[in-house]
């Protein structure tokens, strides 16, 4: 049985999956990438609308890596028929498809999205650069020639110019393929790697490694729901910042004060 895998990239990509289109069921089941879930919704609600024979397919969140999992289980109608994600589907990925049976993988890209940083609509406007992000939270940083836990526990600590707020950042969680977007976009981007050469880290991909390692005291916390979830720590805690994706602010922009990243 073939199955399909549609990618659309930007600042995220967009993965579906598609299978025999449930073939002992009569409704097609979809999960993943909670960036591509307002568009999948859409997708789905149309379909429903236009073929009235077959049932509106249920499309749930879940994460990229959590959609991809599910679809590579198998094929059959007890596994999802499409898989959203936003990133390519991965080597490993791929083969823990075949090695299920799921051999006939095509992947087709079906649009674009990013991702921003925002916080309540009352708050101060932000001005953001990869450096900012990096240095808030980072796991180490680089303080007197020497690599610690990062001390900074201010956003005005990491630049004057910020808000004396303390840091609190609502990230998407690792199995949210935005989390590679976040990390390679803004974490490497604002990463000193000439500074943790000089500080002794002389392996090219630990260095990689420490660029991306995030903070676990608390400042940065990792959110494995969809965004809904960053939403409501936004709302509970209003000096709280949080990243969402492009689609999903826009619909939200009553509620949100995007910052602006340079």
């Amino acid at each position: 049985m073939k199955k399909f895998l549609y990618t659309a990239s930007a600042a995220a990509l967009a993965l579906a999956a598609t299978s025999g289109f449930a073939a002992a069921r009569d409704q097609i089941q979809v999960a993943g990438s909670s960036t591509v879930l307002p568009y999948a919704k859409i997708v789905a609600e149309q379909f429903g609308e236009t073929f009235t024979n077959f049932k509106t397919p249920v499309v749930e969140s879940g994460g990229s890596g959590a959609g991809i999992k599910e679809f590579c289980k198998g094929v059959g109608e007890d596994t999802i028929d499409i898989a959203n994600s936003s990133r390519p589907i991965k080597a490993d990925e791929l083969k823990s498809c075949a090695d299920a049976g799921v051999k006939e993988v095509q992947e087709v890209r079906i649009g674009y999205d990013g991702i921003v940083f925002a916080t309540d609509n009352k708050g101060p406007d932000w001005a953001l650069v990869p450096a900012d992000i990096y240095k808030a939270l980072a796991a180490k940083l680089v303080v007197d020639g020497k690599l610690v836990d990062n001390p900074n526990t201010k956003w005005s600590q990491v630049n004057p110019k910020l808000p004396d707020w303390d840091i609190a950042a609502y990230i998407p969680g690792e199995k949210h393929g935005t989390r590679e977007v976040f990390e390679t976009k803004l974490l490497d981007a604002g990463c000193d790697k000439a500074a943790l050469k000089a500080a002794g880290i002389a392996d090219d991909k630990e260095i990689g490694k420490t660029c991306i390692a995030i903070r676990k005291d608390g400042k940065a916390v990792d959110i494995d729901g969809d965004y809904t979830e960053t939403l409501a720590r936004i709302d509970s805690n209003k000096t709280g910042v949080g990243v969402f994706g492009l689609a999903f602010y826009e619909n939200n922009a009553d509620k949100l004060k995007v910052a602006t990243v340079e």
